[in-house]
């Protein structure tokens, strides 16, 4: 599928124009609607009470690497970030290995 540079270019305008559209439709009309935002809300909530379970294991198995990740700003935001790798070399080859910092 190849497009021309005209092409892309139409194509993205009419994606603007649309988002443009809908975010009036939404200000205009939806925003105001009780009926929509009392669906809304049960659709939100019904998420949350649905997901909740994956998101704590979310948390807790990515606990490790994010405690890890705030001591590094830590000691980046101090501009200690040698004393860092002298101090927790175990520590920064992790962030090294998940491709959070780039040597």
């Amino acid at each position: 599928m190849d497009m021309n540079n005209e092409q892309i270019i139409k194509i993205l305008k009419a994606y603007e124009q649309k988002r443009e559209r809908e975010k009036q439709y939404y200000q205009e009309v939806k925003k105001n609607d009780e009926e929509f935002i009392k669906k809304n809300r049960e659709r939100a909530k019904n998420h949350y009470e649905k997901n909740k379970d994956l998101r704590k294991e979310k948390y807790a198995k990515n606990k490790e690497l994010n405690q890890i990740k705030s001591l590094y700003r830590y000691y980046e935001k101090k501009d200690k970030v040698e004393q860092f790798k002298e101090k927790h070399p175990e520590k920064y080859t992790t962030l090294l290995a998940s491709t959070i910092i780039l040597s």
